[in-house]
């Protein structure tokens, strides 16, 4: 493992800070549907404008062609920027374009690579069901083959902007007859086929980010089918593995400078001397750093295998889990002030950050889901 950045890493470091405080966005992100995507796509084709989208995409496509530890690097420096790190085009960048890139066809990655780095379209993703979320091999939404084309029914739920999105990464259950995992096919769904119905979902904190997904009926061509038909589940797989990665890095980068904020707002109101408060501080500090230790391992393995592995479980636990210990301990030392006190880093206010922590161990596989897999594939216990 390789820890260490080379002198033309440092250097790209720098032209990724300079540039991002020369060209990040003036405005705050509005709040309203159409407001959020216009900004988010405007933010991405700045990006891609400016040469700075799809660090680690093949150059054919628009990317760059660099490694993974200059994707590293630039989320870092994204994150140490302020600027969110989850937003409508978090699928296409960090889900759906890294599976296209490793699963899917050339004629497939030539029609929705290029489109997703210039911010032309916005995904989401349609994997969780009301009965299928932990236990995703249970869905049922079923897709059935009709000449050259499936014919979708069923539903999705918690579909994060699919109010905002023009392409789906779907999972459809395709043979019945056949265990569990061996009868799903990752397809790309177009959200505006005939046939869907999206509902949004109101959630504790106001805001309007996920949704109910309804298919009847919905005809998607067999081209757009990514691997084969009942090859799903190693599409997805794959899917999980890159969101578990490297993909929340800046969202690390972003919880680091919260922990050092809290730090900051202690000091302020004279709260350091309070044991308990200052050691849950600084087991935080330190927990941040193990965080980042974590992920740069993490990065150093996919480097020498070419795609995440199972480690990214790892990741992904540390990273939730810390994300709510560090939201509880901010109502802890700030109370009924958490009402009127801004950040920088935290759009919502610190109650807004505090409520939606709660989806942190849920989002992108529960925290028991997680230890599964960490017990699994990389301790190799039995099940």
């Amino acid at each position: 493992m390789d820890l260490d950045f080379s002198p033309a890493q440092k250097e790209f470091r720098e032209e990724v800070r300079t540039w991002l405080a020369e060209h990040k966005p003036a405005e705050p992100r509005p709040h309203d549907a159409a407001g959020i995507r216009e900004y988010d796509l405007g933010w991405q084709r700045t990006q891609y404008e400016g040469g700075w989208a799809g660090i680690s995409w093949p150059a054919e496509y628009g990317g760059r062609g660099l490694s993974l530890l200059e994707q590293l690097v630039w989320y870092e420096e994204y994150g140490r920027a302020g600027l969110p790190s989850l937003d409508s085009t978090f699928v296409g960048l960090n889900h759906a374009g890294p599976t296209l890139i490793e699963r899917a066809n050339a004629e497939q990655k030539a029609a929705h690579l290029p489109p997703i780095l210039r911010g032309d379209v916005v995904w989401c993703q349609g994997f969780s069901e009301p009965e299928a979320g932990s236990d995703l091999a249970s869905l049922r939404t079923r897709g059935v083959v009709d000449g050259d084309e499936l014919v979708v029914s069923g539903q999705k739920i918690w579909t994060s902007n699919a109010n905002l999105a023009d392409w789906q990464e779907l999972l459809v259950r395709t043979d019945t007859t056949v265990p569990k995992h061996r009868g799903i096919t990752w397809v790309v769904c177009d959200m505006r086929a005939p046939g869907i119905d999206v509902r949004p979902i109101e959630t504790m904190d106001g805001e309007h980010e996920f949704c109910e997904v309804f298919y009847d009926e919905v005809r998607i061509p067999l081209s757009h089918v990514v691997g084969a038909v009942n090859e799903g589940w190693s599409v997805a797989m794959s899917t999980l593995s890159f969101e578990r990665g490297t993909a929340f890095t800046a969202g690390q980068v972003r919880l680091a400078s919260t922990v050092e904020q809290l730090i900051a707002l202690a000091a302020d109101r004279s709260a350091l001397a309070d044991d308990e408060l200052s050691r849950r501080l600084a087991v935080l500090r330190a927990e941040v750093a193990a965080l980042r230790a974590m992920t740069y391992s993490a990065i150093s393995r996919s480097a020498r295998r070419g795609t995440p592995g199972p480690e990214g479980s790892i990741v992904k636990l540390y990273f939730s889990e810390l994300e709510k210990r560090v939201a509880r301990l901010s109502m802890d030392l700030l109370g009924g002030d958490s009402l009127r006190f801004r950040s920088r880093w935290l759009p919502g206010g610190w109650t807004g950050d505090y409520l939606h922590s709660f989806a942190s161990t849920i989002g992108g596989g529960t925290s028991e889901v997680q230890r599964n897999i960490i017990g699994e594939r990389v301790l190799g216990l039995p099940r």
